[in-house]
């Protein structure tokens, strides 16, 4: 599945906004979509990230059709930032078509590239099964089950760093 993706700019807000305001996409994010309030000021943060590193950053989603299908993120991990933070939102009528599988692919490599000795994190709602499985057959594995910020939060790895396996 071919993918391309861009980086959000200043004019993409529309986009942006398109997908966060939907119920169903947001479940797994924030519980319910984005007010179009909310998602001004997610995106401001957005386009502040996407500013301060050429590299990584959030990123629209286009298909092999340059049809827009969601954003996915390659940042810095807040709590960690050594950490590099992976995620992805796609449009409901392109789940289960393998595009979750062509962004982890896409922003793995991006990883590298810039990174290759950090470890990757994703972060996912417990329930959200397919994400799960899907970064478990990049070689993540979780650590952390709980609730974190008042939600239920998942965290999986991508160790690059051999110091921390305890096998």
């Amino acid at each position: 599945m071919k993918i391309q993706l861009e980086k959000f700019k200043l004019s993409d807000f529309d986009l942006y906004y398109s997908l966060v305001q939907d119920d169903d996409v947001m479940r797994y994010v924030s519980g319910k979509g984005l007010s179009k309030e909310a998602a001004r000021a997610k995106y401001h943060l957005i386009l502040i990230i996407n500013a301060n590193d050429e590299d990584l950053g959030y990123f629209k989603v286009y298909n092999e059709e340059k049809r827009f299908i969601g954003d996915c993120k390659l940042t810095r991990y807040r709590e960690d930032p050594p950490l590099l933070e992976i995620g992805y939102i796609l449009k409901k009528e392109h789940w289960n078509n393998g595009y979750g599988t062509s962004i982890c692919r896409e922003l793995l490599a991006l990883a590298g590239r810039i990174a290759p000795e950090h470890d990757v994190i994703g972060i996912i709602d417990p329930g959200n099964v397919a994400s799960k499985k899907l970064l478990e057959k990049f070689g993540f594995r979780s650590f952390f089950v709980g609730i974190e910020d008042g939600m239920a939060t998942e965290k999986l790895i991508l160790r690059k760093s051999m110091s921390f396996y305890c096998y």
